[in-house]
C-alpha cells in the first residue's frame, strides 16, 4: 500500500505520523507567561539533537481550526526559557490532567497536584517530581506550513541545567530501569520499558 499526503486529510496523516513513529518521549514543558502564570503541557514530538551545545527539540502544533498558537509556545517566545520535566511512570496519570487545552490564566501545576519549585538559571518552575529536569534557553524556532490547522513549529532548546535524582546518576550515566520513563503511542496508548537488549556497532 502506498499513501500518498496530498490525498489524505490532516486527521489521517496525524494519525499516520503518530502510529508510526513509536514510541515517542514524552516532554512536559513548564513555562512561565509575561503575567507570572506557570503553564505546564506534555509534548510526544519531542528528541535530543545535539550535545555540543546541547539541545533538545519539540514540536507544539497550532491548535484548533484557528491555528492559535499554544500557550507554551507563546511563552517561549516572549521570555526565552523553558524546562522539559521528564515523565516517568510515577507521575504519568499527573501528567495527562495537563494535556487538556486551559485558558492562558490556569495554572496546570495546580490543576495535576504538581510541585512547582524554582530553577536555577530560568525562571520557569521545575516539576518536583519529576525526577529528571532540563532547564533551556531558546535557541530557535523554526515554523513548519502555512500557518492554518495542522501546521506547528518546532522549538530547539538549549539546556543550560541538568537536574537529575541523585539515585538514578552513576558514573556520568543515567539508570534507565530506575528512571521508568513512559513513552507515547498512539490514540491514547503508552507504553513502558519492555524487553531491553545490546547490540554492539560492527
Amino acid at each position: 500500500m502506498i499513501l500518498k499526503p496530498e490525498d489524505l486529510s490532516i486527521k489521517d496523516n496525524y494519525k499516520l505520523i503518530i502510529g508510526s513513529i513509536l514510541p515517542r518521549p514524552i516532554a512536559l514543558v513548564s513555562t512561565l507567561s509575561d503575567d507570572g502564570v506557570p503553564n505546564l503541557a506534555p509534548f510526544s514530538f519531542f528528541t535530543g539533537l545535539t550535545s555540543k551545545p546541547p539541545t533538545i527539540g519539540f514540536a507544539p502544533a497550532l491548535k484548533g481550526k484557528e491555528a492559535n498558537k499554544k500557550d507554551t509556545l507563546s511563552n517561549i517566545e516572549s521570555s526565552g526559557e523553558f524546562v522539559v520535566n521528564i515523565v516517568t511512570e510515577d507521575i504519568s496519570e499527573q501528567m495527562n490532567k495537563t494535556a487538556f487545552e486551559f485558558p492562558p490564566d490556569v495554572d496546570e501545576f495546580e490543576i495535576a497536584g504538581f510541585t512547582a519549585i524554582d530553577s536555577e538559571i530560568v525562571k520557569p518552575p521545575r516539576v518536583k517530581e519529576s525526577p529528571i529536569n532540563l532547564e533551556c534557553k531558546l535557541y530557535q524556532v523554526v515554523y513548519i506550513g502555512d500557518g492554518t490547522a495542522g501546521s506547528g513549529a518546532f522549538v530547539i532548546g538549549e539546556i543550560v541545567a541538568y537536574h537529575i535524582d541523585d539515585a538514578l546518576y552513576n558514573d556520568g550515566r543515567i539508570d534507565t530501569a530506575l528512571l521508568k520513563p513512559v513513552g507515547r503511542l498512539a490514540g491514547q496508548d503508552y507504553t513502558t520499558l519492555g524487553r531491553c537488549f545490546s547490540m554492539d556497532r560492527k
